[in-house]
């Protein structure tokens, strides 16, 4: 699982570390696309493949789900680490999210973001908001936890 949050340095040739315990779940490689958000996803091979079916089980007939396709498919890039731990993100992943020489990692459970750390404080600033959250997470049915 994919938890907390890494600051790192994205060096001049565009590689940058991934945390050890991210690295644990990981294995050999990473895909990395694009995301929702301003910011790019990064998921465990499974995963991805799992996402990748669903999405391409949708009608390509529907012009959302070509928009889907072009998102998620043309932006993805499978990476494989260094001997230190490293992935060399390709230029146009670096652009589609602005990072240019610092990156958060942000855990999600089953994957992980990178964000640029202005984007971030506006996430954190959202999720900071207390009435806010109690209005966007009431729907959520979280009783089953308790």
């Amino acid at each position: 699982m994919f938890l907390g949050r890494y600051e790192h340095t994205i060096d001049e040739k565009g590689r940058i570390t991934i945390p050890s315990e991210y690295r644990e779940v990981l294995g050999d490689s990473v895909y990395v696309t694009q995301g929702f958000d301003g910011n790019l996803q990064a998921f465990p091979t499974p995963l991805f493949e799992k996402l990748s079916d669903q999405v391409r089980s949708i009608s390509f007939l529907s012009s959302n789900s070509r928009l889907l396709r072009r998102l998620l498919f043309s932006n993805a890039k499978q990476i494989t680490f260094d001997n230190s731990g490293r992935i060399l993100l390709p230029a146009f992943l670096r652009e589609t999210a602005n990072l240019e020489t610092i990156a958060l990692l942000v855990g999600m459970g089953e994957y992980f973001e990178f964000w640029t750390p202005e984007r971030w404080q506006s996430q954190q600033v959202s999720l900071n908001d207390v009435e806010a959250n109690e209005q966007r997470f009431s729907a959520l049915d979280l009783t089953t936890l308790l």
